[in-house]
Protein backbone atom coordinates (compact mmCIF):
# COMPACT_ATOMS: atom_id res chain seq x y z
CA UNK A 1 0.00 0.00 0.00
CA UNK A 2 1.16 3.62 -0.81
CA UNK A 3 0.90 5.75 1.71
CA UNK A 4 3.14 8.13 4.32
CA UNK A 5 2.38 8.41 7.59
CA UNK A 6 3.54 10.65 9.98
CA UNK A 7 3.98 10.43 13.42
CA UNK A 8 5.30 12.21 16.93
CA UNK A 9 2.46 15.08 17.44
CA UNK A 10 1.08 15.58 20.71
CA UNK A 11 0.88 18.36 22.85
CA UNK A 12 3.73 20.67 24.45
CA UNK A 13 4.38 23.80 26.11
CA UNK A 14 5.62 27.31 24.64
CA UNK A 15 9.34 26.57 24.11
CA UNK A 16 9.63 22.71 23.78
CA UNK A 17 10.47 21.07 21.50
CA UNK A 18 9.21 18.45 19.12
CA UNK A 19 10.41 15.79 16.26
CA UNK A 20 7.94 14.88 13.23
CA UNK A 21 8.45 11.47 11.18
CA UNK A 22 6.90 10.88 8.30
CA UNK A 23 7.45 7.35 7.00
CA UNK A 24 6.91 5.66 3.41
CA UNK A 25 5.83 2.76 2.66
CA UNK A 26 4.92 1.47 -0.89
CA UNK A 27 7.37 3.47 -2.45
CA UNK A 28 10.85 4.97 -2.12
CA UNK A 29 11.27 8.55 -1.38
CA UNK A 30 14.61 8.91 -2.63
CA UNK A 31 13.73 10.38 -5.81
CA UNK A 32 11.29 12.59 -4.42
CA UNK A 33 11.31 16.19 -3.27
CA UNK A 34 10.01 16.25 0.33
CA UNK A 35 8.35 18.90 2.12
CA UNK A 36 6.51 19.31 5.51
CA UNK A 37 3.02 21.35 5.68
CA UNK A 38 0.49 22.59 8.02
CA UNK A 39 -2.66 23.68 8.72
CA UNK A 40 -4.49 25.11 11.72
CA UNK A 41 -8.17 25.42 12.06
CA UNK A 42 -9.88 27.92 9.99
CA UNK A 43 -6.79 28.73 8.02
CA UNK A 44 -5.33 28.06 4.64
CA UNK A 45 -2.85 25.05 4.55
CA UNK A 46 1.02 26.78 5.00
CA UNK A 47 4.25 25.44 3.60
CA UNK A 48 6.67 24.69 6.22
CA UNK A 49 9.64 23.23 5.09
CA UNK A 50 11.20 21.42 1.73
CA UNK A 51 14.02 19.32 1.21
CA UNK A 52 15.60 18.12 -1.88
CA UNK A 53 15.92 14.40 -2.53
CA UNK A 54 19.54 14.42 -1.98
CA UNK A 55 19.37 16.10 1.34
CA UNK A 56 22.06 18.73 -0.27
CA UNK A 57 19.29 21.63 0.21
CA UNK A 58 16.47 22.74 2.25
CA UNK A 59 14.31 25.49 2.76
CA UNK A 60 11.64 27.29 5.22
CA UNK A 61 8.92 29.37 5.66
CA UNK A 62 9.75 32.82 7.46
CA UNK A 63 7.79 32.23 10.47
CA UNK A 64 9.64 28.89 11.19
CA UNK A 65 13.21 29.47 9.75
CA UNK A 66 16.18 28.90 12.84
CA UNK A 67 13.76 27.03 15.03
CA UNK A 68 12.59 23.82 12.20
CA UNK A 69 14.59 21.59 10.45
CA UNK A 70 13.54 19.27 7.83
CA UNK A 71 16.37 15.99 7.46
CA UNK A 72 15.85 12.57 5.40
CA UNK A 73 17.33 8.95 5.81
CA UNK A 74 16.75 7.88 2.59
CA UNK A 75 17.48 4.29 3.95
CA UNK A 76 14.82 4.55 6.23
CA UNK A 77 12.39 5.91 3.69
CA UNK A 78 11.27 8.86 6.58
CA UNK A 79 11.50 12.44 6.41
CA UNK A 80 11.90 14.34 9.64
CA UNK A 81 10.63 18.08 10.80
CA UNK A 82 12.72 19.23 14.14
CA UNK A 83 10.79 21.69 15.84
CA UNK A 84 12.15 23.96 18.43
CA UNK A 85 11.72 26.82 20.41
CA UNK A 86 7.92 26.02 19.61
CA UNK A 87 5.17 28.92 20.16
CA UNK A 88 1.50 28.52 20.40
CA UNK A 89 1.14 30.17 16.83
CA UNK A 90 2.74 26.33 15.55
CA UNK A 91 -0.45 25.15 16.50
CA UNK A 92 -2.10 22.86 13.97
CA UNK A 93 -2.32 19.77 11.60
CA UNK A 94 0.96 19.31 10.40
CA UNK A 95 1.59 17.04 6.78
CA UNK A 96 3.82 15.96 4.80
CA UNK A 97 4.40 15.98 0.79
CA UNK A 98 6.15 13.62 -1.56
CA UNK A 99 6.92 15.15 -5.28
CA UNK A 100 8.45 13.86 -8.21
CA UNK A 101 7.78 14.05 -12.10
CA UNK A 102 4.92 11.19 -12.05
CA UNK A 103 2.83 12.64 -8.78
CA UNK A 104 2.47 14.09 -5.84
CA UNK A 105 1.59 12.38 -2.48
CA UNK A 106 0.08 13.13 0.69
CA UNK A 107 -0.17 12.04 4.71
CA UNK A 108 -3.10 12.46 6.39
CA UNK A 109 -1.05 14.68 9.43
CA UNK A 110 0.05 14.63 12.55
CA UNK A 111 -1.69 17.02 15.32
CA UNK A 112 0.62 19.40 17.00
CA UNK A 113 -0.74 21.73 19.92
CA UNK A 114 1.30 24.41 21.87
CA UNK A 115 -0.55 25.36 24.70
CA UNK A 116 0.17 25.89 28.68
Amino acid sequence: QVQLVESGGGLVQPGGSLRLSCAASGFTISSDAMSWYRQAPGKEREWVATIRRDGSSTSYADSVKGRFTISRDNAKNTVYLQMNSLRPEDTARYSCKALSLNYQRWGQGTQVTVSS
